[in-house]
């Protein structure tokens, strides 16, 4: 997942870095509402924070930008307690409000609390993102993580692990792979597809001679173990 954290403060911004470091989100930082529209017009971002009062362009106006293209969810970060900027801030569409100083395990609780809602409501989107294990595939960018980590695939595989990690627990025969990853017919090489394998192995196990995700199933083929 990725995460706008607009805020011209730079403790607060790294405050907040500490506490989602934990989390398997990549945080995009701007320090002022221009880099924030320009982090947001150049990458797939799924939530924004944005403090009101930054350099350049305002929490607002960053919002109204946001709001041209994209329904994610929008948490606005104030050093103002009264109602003026709450009432400004979910007028012009934001889905929730903190005031400073505030608690960063609350704001952790509700990031999770906005993604949940936002894809609950847009069952599409969730489908780009899918999460196996310490597995990671985004469909939209074509992208296989390990961890935190971007795995490095050629085509081959990427289509391979796609094909596996959106269906866990089910089997499939080498045939079947070589068909729908070369789009061609499957004349009994073997060897093509153990080679592919065994480089996936090496790329996303811990250990690949004792493989955790990718088992092979004597006889028949290959599938991905369901992993929590």
């Amino acid at each position: 997942m990725n995460i706008l954290l607009a805020e011209d403060d730079k403790d607060i911004r790294d405050l907040i870095s500490l506490h989602l470091s934990t989390e398997d989100f990549e945080v995009f930082f701007a320090e002022d509402g221009r880099k924030a529209i320009e982090i947001f017009e150049n990458n797939s971002i799924d939530l924004a924070i944005l403090d009101v009062m930054m350099p350049y362009f305002d929490g607002f106006e960053v919002l109204k930008h946001i709001r041209q293209d994209s329904e994610i969810p929008v948490i606005f970060l104030t050093a103002r307690g009264d109602d003026t900027d709450k009432i400004l801030g979910l007028g012009l569409g934001a889905d929730d409000y903190m005031v400073k100083p505030f608690s960063p395990v609350e704001l952790k609780a509700r990031i999770h609390a906005q993604l949940r809602r936002y894809y609950k409501y847009s069952p599409g989107k969730k489908q780009n993102i899918i999460k196996l294990g310490y597995l990671t595939l985004d469909k939209e960018s074509c992208q296989i993580f390990k961890g935190d980590t971007l795995l490095e695939l050629n085509a081959k595989e990427f289509k391979i692990l796609e094909l596996l990690i959106e269906n866990p627990g089910k089997v499939y025969t080498k045939k079947k792979i070589y068909e729908l990853v070369w789009d061609d017919t499957y004349y009994g090489d073997d060897n093509t597809i153990m080679v592919h394998m065994s480089h996936i192995r090496e790329k996303i196990e811990e250990d690949s001679k004792k493989p955790t995700y990718l088992k092979t199933i004597r006889g028949i083929g290959y599938k991905m173990e369901r992993i929590e």
